[in-house]
């Protein structure tokens, strides 16, 4: 009851706030008493505005009652500004020093940690993340150095240095994965002092490279506007180079996806090789390193044309991983999205920008799944308005919650897109794209929409206010002190999992950014066209899609084992998973060496029973190039 009649209060000082003119000290107190209490008396707010809308339909004065609520529909956009404004304004300097916390040695949270290491976060047991990753410090690096690179922050530069010095130091530590010309670069993690993790592990996993790459390419660029060559050539190529060389041979080969969970090829990870890749011949041929544009070019080019199989046409979704017998409906392609933004590129498909309209179908397709029945958080809220979201909706790691950094990605995807809408003083909306554009507007057509026009205005704005309402959810789940967990719960929002993780604050940093409307430098992506076949990459293998049509009983899910180490060499226990994403064809894409010829099964799993489908067994030979498709059915 208290709690009713406090924000009752509240709401009546809003309304009065925005209808009456009311003295300047008042409407500033009003303002700040709704925003201090907006997220802690949500559901009552919705019960009074209920209350409210149901009195003044008795009202026999339509033109009034229209009028009235007109308003109070403007008050709650005007509120809801506000409160993510307000937010960030709290956050983003919280945000910012939690990273830097995080950077060895000097970091108040990195003890121990070698000069321009990124911890994952402080957190030593339950969960141990105490670690430096590849791919995360290359992301958060990355943020670091497009702050620097655009002028916000000249004091980063020691920062960018150290960390340039701490990865020449870890590309030569031999790891499980190997030597730096054995595999090595695939390791994904290492403590903090820069010793090898010999644990067990998912590994390889090779978008640490990519991203790394990217990284210095970032600081090298802004290093030859500055006339510094003499440093971008002796220190970062090599460091650049010895990344590249490791993607251009490795790309066609399977690894473990961001989430280090399954091992198969992943959508995230092909996006980020083949970025460096491009980008990387670009800047070879920039400081005369011609001998290898050639090569990076032709594998960008090949993983240009390998990323366009990813596509899910039927769906509208781009699948993030070809294995792991998951839905596909991954924050992994929203990452992948945001992190390949380029503002030159306008809303181009090909690469996957941001208002592209797969992008914007595939982000719909990930954010509905997390609607109902998944997160009791998300119970309630209408299907148009933002809700948390999470790695995947099968997640079942820490119980399975909504992670900061994957709902945060979703605001930055659409500010991202609301970027090249306005900049280009148009909007296309394509059947692929239509449903996401339908939820704001349910009688919109496919056709374009010149900024002068009222449906551009209207999309922009529910475009928009969605995007901010999932900085709101995240907003309503960070804790009075602005930390920023790795998850929080699915039926309380607390946080949970590791503390203050560096990726956390990066990823809402990113979003805050693309509100600004500050956007990356373009890396190329403007008027790139797949070719018509794919390559098979350096390895001399061939993307091999399996298919097989079976089906199968809840919990029982579809294995392929043959005779190439690519299918495990007929081990039943090590088994490769296939996708039920097209149920009831099972499906996964693997590497298989070229101009060989193969057999294998499928299998059955379920309740620790295996069967084998029956014999004979089932024998092709695979091409010298490109990609190949194989359909069976289960007998």
């Amino acid at each position: 009851m208290r709690s009713k009649v406090l924000f009752g209060v509240i709401l009546s000082i809003s309304v009065a706030f925005c209808l009456c003119p009311l003295p300047t000290e008042f409407q500033i107190y009003a303002k700040k008493l709704y925003e201090d209490h907006l997220n802690e008396y949500k559901d009552q707010a919705v019960a009074l505005w209920i209350g409210i809308l149901r009195t003044l339909n008795n009202f026999p004065e339509v033109k009034m009652r229209t009028a009235i609520l007109t308003a109070f529909a403007f008050c709650a956009t005007v509120f809801a500004q506000s409160n993510v404004e307000s937010y960030i304004a709290k956050e983003k300097p919280i945000a910012k020093a939690g990273i830097l916390a995080n950077i060895g040695p000097s970091g108040s949270r990195a003890a121990g940690a070698s000069p321009g290491v990124i911890i994952a976060s402080p957190s030593k047991q339950n969960p141990p993340y105490f670690f430096t990753w590849t791919r995360d410090a290359s992301l958060v690096i990355k943020g670091l150095i497009d702050e620097f690179t655009r002028g916000d922050d000249s004091s980063l530069r020691t920062t960018i240095d150290n960390y340039i010095s701490s990865q020449i130091i870890q590309q030569k530590v031999s790891n499980p994965s190997g030597s730096i010309t054995t595999g090595g670069l695939g390791e994904p993690k290492f403590n903090v002092d820069l010793t090898a993790y010999t644990g067990e592990w998912g590994r390889p996993q090779r978008d640490g490279p990519a991203l790394r790459a990217t990284a210095i390419i970032t600081y090298a660029n802004w290093l030859l506007s500055q006339s510094n060559n003499t440093f971008v050539t002796n220190t970062l190529w090599p460091i650049i180079k010895t990344d590249l060389d490791y993607t251009a041979a490795t790309w066609n080969l399977t690894g473990f996806d961001l989430w280090e969970e399954v091992s198969s090829s992943s959508y995230f990870t092909s996006a980020s090789q083949h970025r460096a890749l491009r980008e990387g011949a670009a800047l070879a041929a920039r400081i005369g390193q011609t001998s290898v544009v050639s090569a990076y070019t032709k594998e960008a080019d090949n993983v240009l044309c390998f990323l366009q199989s990813y596509w899910n046409p039927s769906q509208g979704f781009m699948t993030s991983n070809t294995g792991g017998g998951r839905s596909g409906k991954d924050a992994n392609t929203a990452l992948a999205s945001v992190h390949n933004f380029d503002p030159e590129a306008g809303c181009d498909s090909v690469t996957f920008q941001p208002c592209s309209d797969k992008a914007l179908s595939s982000l719909k397709v990930y954010v509905d799944a997390f609607r109902s029945g998944i997160y009791p958080i998300n119970n309630g809220i209408a299907s148009n308005a933002a809700v948390a979201t999470g790695r995947y909706t099968e997640d079942v790691y820490y119980n399975g919650n909504p992670w900061y950094l994957t709902t945060t990605v979703v605001a930055e995807q659409l500010y991202d897109a609301l970027i090249v809408w306005n900049k280009q003083g148009s909007l296309e909306v394509t059947p692929i794209s239509l449903p996401f554009f339908r939820q704001f507007s349910p009688s919109v057509a496919v056709g374009t929409y010149s900024k002068s026009s009222s449906t551009f205005s209207t999309l922009i704005t529910a475009v928009k206010d969605f995007a901010d309402g999932f900085i709101d959810v995240v907003a309503k789940y960070t804790p009075a002190d602005g930390s920023l967990a790795e998850q929080f719960i699915r039926n309380t929002g607390a946080p949970t999992s590791a503390t203050h993780l560096t990726w956390s604050y990066s990823a809402i940093l990113a979003a805050f950014h693309a509100r600004d409307g500050i956007t990356p430098a373009s890396w190329g992506a403007k008027g790139l066209s797949p070719t018509a076949s794919c390559g098979s990459g350096g390895a001399g293998s061939v993307q091999v899609t399996f298919n097989v049509r079976a089906t199968t009983f809840y919990g029982e899910n579809i294995y392929i084992t043959g005779s190439v180490d690519a299918l495990k060499n007929w081990n039943p226990d090590h088994a490769v998973l296939l996708s039920a994403a097209n149920y009831p064809t099972w499906s996964v894409t693997l590497p298989i060496p070229a101009n060989t010829a193969i057999q294998f099964k499928f299998i059955r799993k379920a309740n620790g029973q295996v069967t084998w489908q029956s014999d004979p067994n089932n024998a092709y030979t695979i091409p010298a190039s490109g990609t190949y498709v194989i359909n069976e059915n289960w007998r």
